[in-house]
Order: C-alpha cells, then sequence, then structure tokens
C-alpha cells in the first residue's frame, strides 16, 4: 500500500474519526478539570489543589497497565479502547452533576476520566499496524495524529465558550462525555481484525 492509498484508506478516515473525539474529551479534561477542583476548593492551598490533581494520574497509570496487559494477551483492540471511553464519558456526565458537591467525588469521578482515556490510548494505537505498514504506516499515523489533534483545539475552546455562557462547567463536561461516547461507538462498529484481512481493500497491502 502507498502513501497516497493509505490516506484515502477508509479505515484511516475511520479511525481518525474515532481519535477526533477522544481527543476533544482528553484536552477539556486536561486543561479544564484543575480550575474544576479549584473551584470547589477554596479553603486548599494550591499545594494541596496540585496534589489533588496528580492523584488521576496515578491511578490511570496502573489501569492503563492492567488494561493494556489485558489487550495483548487477547489479541483485542477495539473493546479495551471502548470500555475505558464509555466510562470515562459516565464519568464525565456524572461530573456535570456532582462536581459542585465534594471535592472526594469529584477526584474520584476525576480518576474514571483520566484512566478511561489513558487505558484506550494504547489499543486505539495499535489498530493502525493491523493494516498499515512502512511508508503506508508513517503517511496514515501522520495523517490520523494530525486531523484528530484538531480535537485539542476545540475541546478547550469550546469548554471556555459554554462556561463563558453558562457561568458553569456542566454544559462542558457533558460535551465531552458525548465525545467520548462517539468515539466509543465508533470503535465497537469498527471492523474486526479477521473481517478486515478478508476484504479485499486489506489485500493490497
Amino acid at each position: 500500500m502507498t502513501a497516497i492509498q493509505a490516506l484515502t484508506h477508509k479505515r484511516v478516515w475511520h479511525l481518525t474519526a474515532i481519535y477526533f473525539p477522544g481527543t476533544i474529551g482528553w484536552y477539556t479534561a486536561a486543561f479544564w478539570m484543575p480550575q474544576l477542583i479549584k473551584a470547589i476548593s477554596t479553603n486548599y492551598s494550591n499545594t494541596t489543589v496540585g496534589v489533588l490533581v496528580t492523584i488521576p494520574y496515578a491511578v490511570a497509570f496502573a489501569a492503563m497497565v492492567l488494561v493494556g496487559r489485558s489487550s495483548d494477551r487477547n489479541l483485542e483492540r477495539r473493546y479495551h479502547a471502548a470500555i475505558p471511553l464509555i466510562i470515562g464519558a459516565i464519568s464525565f456526565i456524572a461530573l456535570s452533576v456532582t462536581s459542585t458537591r465534594s471535592v472526594f467525588i469529584t477526584v474520584a469521578l476525576r480518576c474514571l476520566v483520566v484512566a478511561g482515556i489513558q487505558c484506550a490510548w494504547s489499543p486505539i494505537w495499535s489498530l493502525p499496524n493491523e493494516f498499515l505498514a512502512g511508508v503506508s504506516a508513517a503517511a496514515g499515523l501522520a495523517f490520523i495524529n494530525s486531523v484528530g489533534n484538531l480535537g485539542g483545539f476545540i475541546g478547550p475552546y469550546a469548554m471556555g465558550a459554554i462556561n463563558q455562557a453558562t457561568g458553569n462547567f456542566h454544559g462542558g463536561l457533558v460535551f465531552a462525555g458525548i465525545s467520548w461516547f462517539i468515539s466509543a461507538t465508533l470503535l465497537i462498529v469498527l471492523p474486526k481484525r479477521g473481517e478486515l484481512h478478508s476484504a479485499p481493500a486489506a489485500t493490497g497491502g
């Protein structure tokens, strides 16, 4: 498969459509979650808030190791990425309801959000290697990453715009959660590896 064929391959576009809403939620969490914690912990010092912000990343580290091992052991990628995204999406929406009530609940849900996306990335980035190699892999991965990362602009911007319009984080959190539901749905409907290899388009690479 040539670089041009990779850039026009429908599976590359499908993976781009998966990655794009994934980055919307991820950058929303990365840029705005510290502000969310700070907003409800006014009695805490900046050092304490910083510690609270780092806790989800420690939890995510352990979770991503477990999910990655399971994905490799079972040679399965779609559901190992989709299920964490769904958990993260539900947590985003739960945050929109409970984020002003408790620092503990907010941090716990943020742990699920961060772990959800971090667990999903490795299985997602394993999918292109099922049908791309060499030059086509370089072109396909660059396209997925470049176009998909536009979500990194849309997510934080949308969160800021919604927050400014409504005076709270609720709508932006729901928007991020819906983005991950879309990404998870696109993962679930992605053809299985066996179906891919039996398709005519996959035999050319």
